[in-house]
């Protein structure tokens, strides 16, 4: 295979969500303050920027104040500001309204917006690029490049043209090594490359294992009559019975509603599948009412951080530093994260500017994790860091009454004097024998659907002859023990139709079809064994999500 090529920068990202791109152009910024020359450079494995980005979503503009303090005159796509907040409490056929007097008052959506943050990293693309930053879509990094001294140099991309046997075909290019004084990790949940970093550095020690949720997303465009522009809604309760979650409805700009689900990964009962949850949930009365007459056009799914802040590692280390959701800045009980991510991008640009400026380089970035741990991201984490421990121990109801009072105890400076645990979410499934399987209603093809039509609508598309990405470590385990022990969950928790058991020769065997994977990670989190290790396809492969 042909020797790489490499390309030196000051500071190189991996990622093109809104923390790495938050980072480029703070870094820009600043250099254009000072009157400095400094090259950035951003990776972007899907397609185009915004084609991995899903989310909800219902945004706190904190974070953009201070990044682009006139972002209203630069053609912003958030357009449609939050007019009514709803919680509904459901039970299988009614609804009860949660008056939000009930919430602390940092828990208000007042002042937030509603939009594709897909469409969000696009336009932020754009401030950047106009600042100079480089960014490459479709170039995936895969593999972290190190210094003979063991900090970390860069990043290379994946080669292209690879056979699924490994073989270079006659369209084979090498992959290009990008190295940076400094590389800022910014994949998002359960990032490929974060967990290595995190392995190499212990930067887990001493704090709580990362737990998730998976949020599966759908775009509807309903009856104009039931449109509301900016009218948000929350769900908890029914479907969910052995495991926690919610519902979330967002009325957006042209007509359109984004509705999802999220189920959190620490749920016990094997047989439980998030897909089908979701598609259950929309058959609620009031969730119906919503979507008859109206048309699913796109659909996606992604894992979620829900540690909070006991949750978040080390965040610098030798020549780099982890930023949004690769770190975990997710605010769980307010279903937000993008404010977060943006802010830890600016205070990581910060801390390397600075050094950069000093004639530093491939050092640890030890400013960037004091100066978060100092910041409104922390403060705002610590005062729900107990919500997703105390709902996981004590279920829906009596975890959430118990976490509201612990919040408003915080927000009145009395809060309880400890900070709950979490358990891996690998690590909660019991065995089959021991729980009753959950019979799913078959879908009606107007309001609910299956799995492969739903993949459809994702544009997800790998090129078919390359190197499986979702590389099994064992086997032997899937059927060894997944099968026999578990009933092979990973049928279930997959919510693109990537696993399926078929019979081979009267056995049974484990059937990746890679090609429909929606890069959702939840696979590589909820595995029993931690057999599954997801690494990333050739670059521009997945999901496509035009306005999610």
């Amino acid at each position: 295979m042909a020797e790489r090529e490499s390309m030196a920068y000051d500071v190189v990202i991996v990622g093109a969500g809104p923390a790495g791109l938050s980072a480029g152009i703070r870094l820009k910024q600043l250099a254009d303050a000072a009157g400095r020359e400094l090259s950035v450079c951003i990776l972007e494995k899907g397609s185009e920027v915004g084609a991995h980005i899903l989310s909800g979503a219902v945004i706190d503009p904190r974070g953009l104040d201070e990044l682009l303090p006139n972002w209203r005159e630069l053609d912003s796509p958030l357009t449609v500001p939050v007019v009514e907040n709803l919680h509904w409490v459901l039970t299988k056929k009614k609804k009860y309204s949660l008056p939000h007097l009930f919430m602390p008052p940092f828990m208000s959506n007042k002042g937030t917006f509603t939009a594709s943050l897909g469409n969000v990293c696009r336009w932020l693309a754009g401030q950047a690029e106009a600042l100079g930053v480089e960014i490459f879509p479709g170039f995936a990094a895969a593999e972290v490049l190190y210094n003979e001294g063991g900090s970390v140099k860069g990043v290379a991309t994946g080669d292209m043209g690879v056979g699924r046997d490994g073989e270079p075909k006659p369209e084979y290019q090498p992959g290009m090594e990008l190295h940076g004084r400094y590389t800022f990790f910014a994949e998002g949940a359960r990032g490929h490359l974060t967990k290595q970093v995190k392995r190499r550095f212990d930067l887990d020690a001493g704090t709580e294992p990362q737990v998730y949720g998976i949020g599966l997303k759908e775009l509807w465009d309903v009856d104009p009559a039931r449109h509301v522009p900016g009218r948000v809604i929350h769900t908890q309760g029914w479907p969910l019975e052995d495991a926690w979650g919610g519902g979330f409805i967002y009325h957006q700009e042209a007509g359109q509603v984004a509705l999802g689900f999220v189920v959190a990964l620490n749920y016990r009962n094997p047989y439980l599948s998030p897909f089908e949850e979701f598609q259950r949930w929309k058959q609620h009365p009031a969730i119906r009412e919503l979507l008859e007459g109206g048309r699913r056009v796109s659909y996606g799914a992604r894992a979620i951080n829900e540690g909070g802040y006991q949750a978040i590692p080390k965040l610098a280390f030798p020549g780099g530093v982890l930023i949004g959701c690769s770190a975990g800045f997710v605010n769980v009980p307010r279903i937000k994260g993008s404010h977060t991510a943006i802010k830890s991008g600016m205070l990581a640009a910060e801390a390397a500017f600075e050094a950069i400026g000093a004639e530093r380089g491939n050092d640890s970035l030890d400013a960037y994790d004091a100066n978060l741990h100092s910041s409104w991201v922390a403060d705002e984490l610590k005062m729900v860091r107990n919500v997703e421990p105390m709902v996981a121990k004590f279920g829906g109801t009596m975890g959430t009454l118990l976490a509201g009072t612990d919040m408003w105890m915080r927000y009145l400076k009395i809060g309880l004097p400890f900070t709950m645990r979490h358990h891996r979410d690998n690590e909660t499934l019991w065995r089959a024998d021991l729980v009753k399987p959950i019979e799913y209603p078959k879908p009606d093809g107007v309001i609910s659907f299956d799995r492969l039509s739903s993949v459809f609508l994702s544009n997800t598309n790998h090129e078919e002859d390359q190197p499986v990405h979702l590389q099994l470590k064992d086997p032997a385990i899937a059927t060894a023990v997944n099968l026999p022990l578990y009933a092979g969950p990973e049928q279930r928790y997959c919510p693109a139709g990537v696993y399926e058991y078929v019979e081979e020769g009267g056995r049974p065997r484990l059937q990746i079809n890679a090609q429909n994977c929606v890069h959702c990670k939840t696979c590589d989190i909820k595995d029993p064994t931690q057999n599954i290790e997801w690494v990333v396809p050739e670059g521009g492969g997945g999901p496509n999500y035009p306005n999610m």
